[in-house]
């Protein structure tokens, strides 16, 4: 499989976005960080964890695809930036928060050591993951099926890919930037799909390791997939998917 894709704001909605959005609730209120606070959002992407920020006195989101960026909800200042070099001065904000992103930064601990040089003292530098490794059904199901039909497919699952997926590697990295009072929670969600084409449609969109495999597939093995998955998901009598999400959140305090 080709590099992973993330360019479509409007297909990374449809596919994980709008399960992120569920998860950044739970997640700004338990680091309860008071009005009128300097946020940055770092891997901003469509504006899921900013769109649950709630009186801040500035919020600056930074993402380096600019695709994402134009998706992203109006609030927030914007701007491309890499996440392991933050094009922001020391000690500016009063929360540091990051949704989803890690996974996909070539040298995560540089970037959490990027998110403690732009924190103020004294401030919240948090983010979360999904849990690939216990809490995605969504993806369960998903790379079950493409190994049956393929088995180097397993190799490609989430899961086995990002080691960030785990509470204790994340507090690690926490911990190795020089954060203190750092703590883990994980957070779960429900995910239902109103029908199949809900849950089939977003793997075609292209954005993510599941739907970049997907676009590799010739005609006759993609609809072979779908049809196995089809027979595979629990469903209710109404049609919808009743599934569960997970993610791993972190927090700590700079020094």
């Amino acid at each position: 499989m080709g590099r992973v894709v993330w360019e479509s704001g409007d297909a990374y909605e449809a596919y994980v976005g709008r399960w992120s959005r569920l998860v950044a609730k739970t997640f700004v209120s338990w680091l309860d960080v008071p009005p009128n606070r300097r946020w940055l959002d770092v891997g901003c992407g469509t504006g899921a964890l900013t769109s649950s920020i709630t009186s801040p006195g500035t919020l600056v989101g930074v993402d380096r695809s600019s695709g994402f960026l134009t998706t992203a909800r109006s609030g927030p200042a914007l701007c491309v930036g890499d996440a392991t070099a933050l094009p922001l001065a020391d000690a500016s904000f009063d929360a540091v928060v990051s949704g989803l992103a890690l996974n996909f930064v070539g040298r995560p601990e540089i970037a959490v050591q990027e998110f403690s040089r732009v924190a103020a003292p004294g401030a919240v530098v948090a983010a979360y993951v999904w849990d690939y490794a216990g809490g995605m059904e969504m993806m369960w199901y998903f790379w079950a099926a493409a190994a049956e039909r393929d088995p180097a497919a397993a190799a490609l699952a989430e899961n086995l890919r990002f080691e960030l997926c785990r509470d204790d590697v994340l507090a690690g990295l926490w911990h190795q930037a020089g954060l203190r009072d750092v703590s883990t929670r994980r957070i779960q969600i429900r995910t239902i799909f109103t029908d199949f084409d809900d849950f089939w449609n977003p793997f075609l969109g292209g954005q993510g390791p599941a739907p970049s495999y997907v676009a590799t597939l010739a005609d006759p093995d993609r609809d072979a997939l779908r049809e196995l998955l089809r027979t595979r998901l629990p469903t209710s009598t109404d049609g919808s998917i009743p599934l569960t999400a997970a993610a791993w959140a972190v927090r700590g305090t700079r020094t």
